[in-house]
């Protein structure tokens, strides 16, 4: 059987055995002087503090993990609708009075068909499901681009989607466009870091109203050509091509719109081409 050790509490002396001695043999105090030392992890020392820590961290992420792995099936159906019901905002689907947005996009969306640059269908469906952030990533003829065929009142939509780049991070949206495949039916702006009340204005009805403005259309082909729709400076205007005000203050976000609509749109031009 290990020793005890037992501390004399008058001069520190440390006693090992069965029992406390009759006295210190270094100061005299008696045997009720003495405390036994209760074996364990020093409290006060780093290798306890290292060793509590550890135990903390694995025990947080361990929860951690299992948190995000029980809520991921939730968060992806989350990342779908919000999705859907930005597809529906450009086809002028007020979404926050629609009871079922999914249901509601379904009853919209007649097929999500994959194109390439030269203007052909290489997919009949699946264009839901393709990162356009990857694909601008990509040489132009190798990037596959979804195309949203819709129906709003009977009459056919075309929705293309965009992505750009803001003056602090990207920029996004979508673009809906009559069955004449010139003429702006609707759109939905967003981003992920732009200043409020400066950039992050083109989601505000102020900005994307003028795309819809049905007294003054707006057209990405003129004469057969395609010029885009051209954001420019409030007050200024563009000669050769369809125009809306940028964000007063928020100049390089206005930019990034703009070449955001040109490039995204330009993507789809072979194709609107093909199918007139």
């Amino acid at each position: 059987m290990a020793a005890k050790e037992f501390k004399c509490k008058v001069c520190g002396y440390i006693h090992k055995g069965s029992a406390a001695p009759e006295k210190c043999p270094v100061c005299q105090a008696p045997a009720s002087e003495f405390e036994m030392i209760k074996k364990g992890f020093d409290t006060n020392g780093n290798v306890y503090t290292m060793v509590y820590a550890t135990v903390v961290v694995v025990i947080v992420a361990f929860l951690l993990a299992f948190i995000s792995g029980a809520l991921k099936s939730r968060q992806d159906d989350n990342v779908i609708l919000d999705k859907k019901k930005q597809i529906l905002s450009s086809l002028n689907v007020n979404v926050k009075e629609c009871a079922d947005p999914a249901a509601k996009y379904a009853e919209c969306v007649k097929a999500d068909i994959v194109v390439n640059a030269s203007g052909d269908v290489i997919a009949e469906n699946g264009g839901f499901d393709i990162n356009v952030a990857n694909e601008n990533s990509k040489p132009l003829e190798e990037r596959q681009l979804p195309l949203y065929i819709c129906e709003i009142d009977g009459v056919r939509k075309y929705v293309v989607p965009m992505r750009g780049a803001g003056l602090w991070g990207p920029i996004w949206g979508y673009i809906a466009l009559d069955d004449d495949k010139s003429t702006v039916f609707g759109v939905y702006f967003s981003h992920e870091s732009e200043t409020p009340g400066l950039g992050a204005e083109i989601t505000q009805p102020k900005f994307q109203n003028q795309f819809r403005n049905q007294e003054d259309p707006k057209h990405i082909f003129r004469d057969g050509k395609f010029t885009s729709i051209e954001v420019v400076k409030p007050g200024q205007t563009a000669e050769d091509a369809d125009y809306v005000d940028g964000i007063s203050g928020g100049t390089m976000t206005s930019q990034g719109v703009n070449a955001m609509l040109k490039q995204g749109i330009g993507q789809y031009v072979e194709y609107f081409n093909k199918e007139k």
